[in-house]
């Protein structure tokens, strides 16, 4: 019942707004509408969304010095990246203390999903078709989306490129990435519009590494150098995009994912330990239909439908016995369907509709019940735009309805999650905007955490979490295309019934509700462009963040604590110069001590870090194409670090990229 009151309040406050705002400028529809084609991400605009959103398009990627999906999430505030090392290791993103679970990875509109875990590796997902990374922390400003899209604290939207759109040739791309520890990263990308309606492209890339990096540790007061073993990698990973335009207004968009990766898994480095037979194999296939279209002059509509597979088989033959071979297989059948309606210039409204179903099996039938859950979300949301204020309200509401082929069930769970955003250009003669938002929501508890044998509990309870926003943003363009924009946010967040694993006896750990953590944090960016001539461009970038995440349980002897592998502070930067010769940049990032755990144990805190590298890189133009050439120094000083611990990443290397497009 709050919830409901505060979204009627919310909606109250926003149309008296509407109703009694002077000096109105009308704001045009497709300004709401963006996402009818498809990509609905507005670069450069970043300062002026409701909620915090961080953009990295290809062409900044270069400048960043970024070279993979976890050197740039490292330039984004308020994430925390868990890395386990070398271009195979697993790395998962968290934002703002939530926990990787917490963050949604949206591929190209639509939600990817791991019932199994809850969360996304994300180092599966290469750079070399993205056109861009989009982060919202919040609620996202284009509320003609999906409402599985908005059910989760923060998300990270990967878009692909594609096909073109306003010739019929045949455009090509064809790329090689090589480096330390034979990496060897083939890409090949083929598209084309057969007429102007339709069109197609074609994406394929191959990963191979040994990555048998050499490391370096202490053992008291003596020095160990050794290399990593056990960490080879093949990974393939091919995408077909189909697109169809039957009309003005009307987009029909078909994709299929295919990836497989057969790799090694290199165990933990303590002291003169690093040995290990552990193996994995990740499959994964999708394919979605999407379309769009404009049905009248004020309602559009857009439908999505989606089937996705998953795969794992690890095999570790140094158990007993020989051998422990485990497979998983998880499926989801997903449907979604938005309707946006926008009455009048300022206003917009949508509502949206998703059905999921997923499924877990494995081949261990002691290890799961195998479990399944139909999920639905219904959300409800208003937008008011005018010349110096945008407003939004959201409503969601979800239910998962919890089953098991054998075994008790996990409790049915339902929700009402109300969040609100608005901001307001304070001069209008100037674009200083501040901003504040406010998000309720929460997460079901994962398969393994309801479920897993002897570890999971169909008693558990979802996370809920709160989170507040206020911010400023400044952008001031100056001279012949240059510009500076400053963006700052303070946030305070809390979770409550935070789900941990607690000991049952010796030998036995569960999962319980009786946490709650509570985090204080400030984001704050800075990007400028300074050109000097035609020829000459200065770009420099940089971001910093602040994190007090603790441990907020009642009586618990940990309270107070930093939660673990979570630093107070972070940041990063880079500086570009683009001259009519070799393009150069430097870029660095930072992250103050971590625990490694939550009771913050004698001799479990990992030192702080410095990683600093420079990129050389240029453009050669040749007939209707070009070649981009360039060198990468990653890790320039050779520092040894961990981001989680006894895994150690890498030092000094090198990457040589050649690209040529037509």
């Amino acid at each position: 019942m709050k919830a409901k009151r505060l979204f009627t309040t919310t909606c109250a406050v926003v149309l008296y707004v509407s109703l009694h705002g002077q000096d109105i400028d009308k704001v045009a529809i497709e300004d709401t509408l963006k996402s009818v084609d498809v990509k609905g991400v507005l670069r450069g605009r970043d300062f002026v969304s409701t909620a915090p959103k961080y953009t990295l398009s290809t062409e900044n990627m270069a400048r960043l010095g970024i070279t993979d999906i976890g050197n740039a999430l490292h330039k984004l505030p308020g994430v925390t990246l868990r890395d386990y090392g070398g271009a195979g290791g697993l790395k998962t993103v968290s934002v703002r203390g939530f926990g990787a679970q917490h963050t949604a990875v949206v591929y190209d509109g639509v939600a990817l999903s791991d019932c199994q875990t809850g969360q996304i590796d994300v180092s599966r997902y290469t750079l070399n078709d993205v056109a861009e990374l989009s982060l919202v922390v919040g609620d996202n400003d284009d509320i003609f989306m999906p409402a599985k899209n908005a059910a989760a604290a923060a998300a990270l939207h990967i878009n692909t490129a594609t096909p073109p759109t306003d010739d019929t040739d045949m455009h090509a791309v064809a790329q090689m990435k090589v480096g330390s520890w034979g990496y060897t990263n083939p890409f090949i990308r083929l598209e084309k519009n057969i007429s102007e309606k339709f069109g197609f492209s074609l994406t394929g890339d191959y990963i191979y590494t040994k990555n048998n990096y050499p490391y370096t540790i202490m053992n008291v007061a003596q020095e160990v150098k050794d290399r990593r073993n056990h960490n080879r990698m093949n990974s393939g990973h091919a995408e077909a995009n189909v697109t169809y335009k039957p009309a003005t207004g009307h987009l029909l968009w078909l994709k299929a994912y295919y990836y497989d990766n057969s790799r090694q898994l290199p165990g933990m480095v303590h002291y003169y330990v690093n040995e290990s037979r552990e193996k994995m194999r990740d499959q994964n296939f999708f394919t979605q239909l999407n379309w769009r279209g404009t049905l009248t002059e004020k309602l559009r509509m857009a439908a999505t439908a989606k089937f996705n597979y998953t795969m794992a088989d690890y095999e570790d033959p140094s158990y007993p016995n020989n051998i422990k071979d485990h497979q998983y297989w998880q499926r989801e059948a997903y449907a979604t369907a938005s309707l946006l309606y926008a009455p009048a210039t300022q206003w917009a409204m949508n509502y949206s509709a998703d059905y999921t179903f997923n499924n877990l099996s494995g081949s261990d039938v002691s290890t799961y019940r195998d479990p399944l859950r139909h999920t639905i979300l219904q959300s409800l949301t208003a937008k008011y735009s005018t010349g110096r204020l945008t407003a939004m309200a959201r409503l969601l509401h979800s239910l998962y309805l919890n089953g098991a082929r054998r075994g008790d069930k996990a409790k049915d769970v339902r929700h009402v999650s109300p969040s609100i955003s608005l901001n307001w250009q304070l001069l209008a003669d100037e674009k200083l905007y501040a901003r504040a938002s406010y998000k309720d929501i929460f997460r079901s508890p994962s398969f393994n955490e309801l479920y897993y044998e002897h570890y999971g509990s169909t008693n558990l309870k979802p996370e809920r979490t709160n989170q507040f926003n206020l911010g400023l943003t400044w952008q001031h363009d100056y001279g012949r295309g240059s510009s500076l924009t400053l963006t700052a946010d303070g946030y305070y967040n809390n979770v409550k019934d935070k789900i941990i694993a607690v000991p049952y006896n010796m030998f036995i750990w569960t999962n319980i509700n009786m946490g709650r953590v509570r985090t204080l944090g400030v984001d704050a960016t800075a990007n400028l462009t300074h050109r000097f001539n035609d020829k000459h461009t200065l770009i420099a970038n940089g971001n910093y963040t602040m994190q007090k995440v603790e441990n907020d349980t009642d009586g618990d002897d940990n309270k107070g604590k930093q939660i673990a592998y979570t630093p107070k502070h972070s940041g990063g930067f880079s500086i570009a110069w683009e001259n009519p010769w070799v393009n150069i940049s430097a870029n660095g990032i930072f992250a103050t001590s971590r625990w490694a755990n939550n009771e913050h144990y004698q001799g479990t805190m990992l030192k702080g870090y410095t990683d600093f590298g420079v990129t050389a890189y240029r453009k050669i133009a040749l007939g209707k194409g070009g070649f981009d050439l360039r060198l990468d120094i990653k890790n320039i000083f050779n520092r040894q670090y961990e981001i989680v611990r006894f895994y150690p990443m890498p030092g000094r290397s090198w990457q040589m990229t050649i690209k040529y497009k037509i």
